[in-house]
């Protein structure tokens, strides 16, 4: 009976017009701080910023949207940061074209870690992501091409469709930010889609959709691939930005820094993993000085988040406004 009287609350004629005008400001919002960012930020940390908000977002459409929990999403972040300098880089591909390497790496990965792991449920599949992550990160510690311990160093911004030049901070900037506008605004239609409908139909009750005659099985790979392919195309961008690949962007740490972005936003929101991951970036970023002990103030801020904000920062906004899932 709770159930039924939720829905009919969230689906009331005025809870959708207020829902869609929430839902409106938010996406004014977020448009108007992509535009002007350059104007208060320095465009390198706002290019950061994009990326990772562009990780978190993917990473909650297979946690928030299908309920798979993946800790190894770093390997696809990390191996197409590689495979995109690699192409840049060695090859002499243009910057569109090795950030489209990478993001095709990452969903053709992200199809083969899938086909293993979703054959299993739970924690089990979790620790199945892992584990093939830490083959990864195994692969760019030895393989000669991704420079080890050193990274892949020096790669070219080079051109824009051989005109517009990304050397130059501005440039790269709103390319970044076209990036990130387009992967977000295919992760909001994938979610608003009749796709999308039945992955969160499997998120709430597996069985049911089973029973209603939907491929469980291939809906939760083709959520994985595109998880992955869209963490991919975040990597690829990101190693453009810095101009360079790392471990670290392969470590399963940063597996874990990006489900912290997504459950300090809010888990299952459309804005939330954007507002976790400026957070958790910003404060890197602004406790740097501190050393390891930023982690411990990131640590008590989750903690705090947790016992305050049991939906995340965005998911109790959405319950105040009582505007159901349009945030």
């Amino acid at each position: 009976m709770t159930d039924i009287a939720e829905f009919e609350a969230e689906t009331a004629p005025e809870t959708v017009k207020r829902g869609r005008v929430v839902q409106g400001l938010a996406w004014a919002v977020l448009l108007a701080a992509v535009l002007i960012a350059p104007a208060f930020l320095y465009p390198v940390f706002a290019m950061q910023l994009l990326c990772f908000a562009l990780f978190a977002a993917a990473f909650n459409l297979l946690i928030g949207f299908t309920g798979l929990l993946s800790f190894g999403h770093a390997a696809f972040f990390g191996g197409a940061a590689y495979i995109a300098g690699h192409v840049i880089k060695i090859w002499g591909f243009p910057p569109i074209l090795g950030i489209l390497a990478g993001t095709l790496f990452a969903a053709a990965l992200g199809w083969l870690v899938g086909m293993l792991a979703i054959r299993r449920q739970g924690i089990y599949f979790a620790m199945i992501t892992l584990a093939l992550a830490q083959i990864v990160y195994f692969f760019a510690l030895q393989m000669p091409f991704t420079g080890g311990e050193d990274g892949l160093q020096g790669i070219p911004r080079g051109h824009l469709l051989g005109v517009i030049d990304l050397s130059q901070p501005l440039n790269m900037y709103y390319f970044v930010a076209a990036v990130f506008l387009i992967g977000f605004a295919v992760i909001y239609r994938v979610v608003h889609s009749p796709f999308g409908q039945v992955l969160q139909a499997i998120r709430e009750n597996e069985p049911r959709a089973l029973s209603l005659g939907y491929n469980v099985d291939r809906f939760k790979l083709l959520a994985f691939v595109l998880s992955a392919g869209l963490a991919g195309l975040a990597g690829s961008t990101k190693a453009l930005v810095f101009q360079f690949a790392s471990l670290t962007d392969a470590h399963w740490q940063m597996s874990g820094e990006v489900i912290l972005m997504t459950l300090l936003g809010g888990m299952g929101t459309i804005f939330g993993p954007v507002v976790g991951a400026v957070i958790v970036v910003a404060l890197q970023h602004m406790l740097s000085g501190i050393g390891s002990w930023v982690q411990v103030v990131i640590g008590g801020t989750f903690i705090a988040c947790v016992l305050l904000f049991r939906r995340g920062i965005v998911g109790e906004i959405a319950r105040m406004l009582k505007v159901g899932g349009w945030l």
